[in-house]
């Protein structure tokens, strides 16, 4: 097996990661929206079961509107995705499918027909069933959409950190032995609490733009203000919590994927009380030479943050790139081998299993086969490094992972203000609204004649192109934050277990190529469809029943 990976033509493992990616990009475009949609509608349709004003069905029914078209979207690009792990990454569906494939079974048989039959029901039976059937409905659709995110974030954390599975050498694949521990392991969880909460501020920018555009338009004015307020509070309530868990995240990520927290920080040489970098120039276009600079040129940090958000000790021991390298000691006497260390152990473990095939294949007895046996045991957790040609290869491409994350931090805080003086501004807080607006008018940003309004509409028009000009940012953010992910796990398909190089199928890189455009062409005309029909569904605006 060893012997036939290497052979695989290097242009078929970057255009397969290519296609991989283009895919996912664009997945991604389309599902924060819907887990976001989820919530806002969600809410209407709750107010409305409690108060039976039709305006807030309508107001339900225009949001579940621009949901359904975007959910149609985002199943298509997502089918096609899971299908690229059989034909694109057959090494890696073949090495560790056992494993892999639960979770996304049980996403396609539990989650997806959940979704089917739920949405239905939301969209076409509203003179069928009860107003609280249908409230049920409408919350059933977002918690099955959840419920798709979580399991296909559980088989994402797992490549991140693989638990719960043993390898079995006669089969030649990792095998699942604790479900639980695969389904409900600390990085899965966190990881799906941020990811699920950052979508909700994606949906909420989108209500918000939207709103925004019917005030400026002098159009729908009562649904846009209504929208705002729901809008506002859930965006609120979501960036404070991408926050708190991102700094979760931060952590389990210091834990499991050092590498991956150097990358993000630029951290060269790490150390006790560590600073976070605010700012440094990290060339965007080459990897640094972390071997011969002490730390990246202009770097403005916040003193002793990363050992905090690393360890909640503001003194706490941080590796850098060269420590990770090289092996260090840390000052708990806790002791990480070098990588070349690391590549040693995991040739011995490659051969160790080629041994033991060889053996067995030849009629060996239990005795004779347990020395491999031990070895293999005693090195596997370092399998993956024996595919490895240099220790360099461990380290992920920087720029991405610094600026990425960066980008995606520094849009999170502005979110965080922007839904604060919304939620402010609309909700009507008699202090804090006159507060604000006087603020705002004291810079110039608010007439005068409008510093103690309390209705929204009397907000300027930058305003409102604002909140518009929010929408590309809030998916630039979420784009980072996966970037981040999935760049700072480089070279790992499965962290320390399989190289990418070693997960791709054995395929001319000519086809990849080929279905790499057909993609790109298919995904970019799906994504123009979208917004043309959201656009024209916005215009037309919510129909009013007689």
């Amino acid at each position: 097996m060893h012997n036939i990976l290497l052979t695989i033509d290097a242009g078929t493992i970057d255009w397969s990661r290519a296609q991989f990616a283009l895919t996912a990009i664009y997945h991604w475009l389309f599902v924060p929206l819907t887990l976001g949609l989820a919530v806002i509608m969600g809410i209407c349709e709750t107010i409305y079961y409690k108060k039976g004003d039709e305006f807030w069905k309508q107001t339900a029914k225009f949001w579940q509107k621009l949901f359904g078209i975007n959910f149609a979207m985002g199943v298509a690009t997502g089918i096609i995705l899971e299908f690229e792990f059989g034909t694109n990454w057959s090494n890696y569906s073949w090495f560790v499918g056992d494993i892999f494939g639960a979770p996304l079974a049980i996403e396609g048989i539990l989650a997806f027909f959940m979704e089917s039959t739920f949405v239905a029901v939301m969209f076409f039976g509203w003179k069928k069933v009860s107003r609280g059937f249908h409230l049920a409905a409408t919350w059933l659709t977002g918690l099955g959409a959840t419920i798709s995110a979580w399991w296909i974030l559980v088989a994402n954390a797992w490549m991140q950190y693989p638990v719960g599975c043993e390898f079995n050498p006669d089969t030649m694949r990792h095998e699942m032995v604790d479900f639980m521990a695969v389904a409900f392991s600390p990085f899965a969880v966190g990881k799906f609490c941020h990811t699920v909460i950052s979508a909700w501020i994606v949906g909420a920018v989108f209500v918000v733009a939207v709103s925004s555009w019917f005030l400026w338009k002098k159009r729908e004015e009562r649904l846009a203000k209504a929208s705002i307020r729901i809008a506002a509070l859930v965006g609120l309530i979501a960036s404070l919590g991408a926050a708190f868990t991102g700094h979760i995240s931060g952590q389990q990520v210091a834990e499991v994927q050092p590498m991956k927290l150097a990358a993000m920080e630029a951290l060269y040489n790490g150390g006790t009380d560590q600073g976070l970098t605010a700012i440094a120039w990290v060339n965007p276009f080459c990897q640094p030479d972390y071997q011969n600079e002490a730390e990246a040129p202009l770097k403005l940090d916040m003193p002793y943050a990363l050992s905090v958000m690393a360890t909640n000790d503001p003194h706490g021991y941080v590796p850098g790139i060269n420590d990770l390298l090289n092996g260090y000691t840390a000052p708990d006497g806790t002791r990480e081998p070098s990588v070349e260390e690391k590549m040693t152990r995991g040739r011995q473990a490659i051969q160790a299993l080629a041994d033991y095939r060889k053996a067995k294949a030849e009629g060996a007895d239990e005795a004779a086969l347990a020395p491999f046996l031990s070895v293999l045991k005693e090195n596997m957790q370092y399998f993956g490094y024996g595919y490895l040609r240099d220790k360099h290869e461990a380290v992920p491409f920087v720029p991405v992972n610094f600026w990425a994350f960066r980008i995606m931090v520094g849009l999170g805080c502005l979110f965080i203000l922007f839904f604060a003086i919304m939620s402010l501004l609309s909700f009507r807080v008699p202090f804090f609204s006159i507060v604000t607006r006087r603020l705002l008018a004291t810079f110039g940003l608010l007439p005068e004649t409008h510093a103690d309004m309390n209705e929204i509409a009397g907000l300027p028009k930058w305003h409102y192109w604002l909140a518009i000009a929010l929408v590309p940012l809030a998916y630039i953010a979420s784009e980072s934050g996966w970037l981040v992910a999935e760049f700072g796990r480089q070279p790992w398909t499965i962290q320390d277990m399989l190289p990418t190089w070693a997960a791709v199928s054995d395929l001319h890189s000519g086809s990849v190529i080929t279905t790499f455009f057909l993609f790109l062409i298919l995904f970019t005309t799906m994504l123009a469809v979208e917004i043309n029909i959201l656009l024209k569904q916005i215009k037309k605006g919510p129909q009013y029943e007689s």
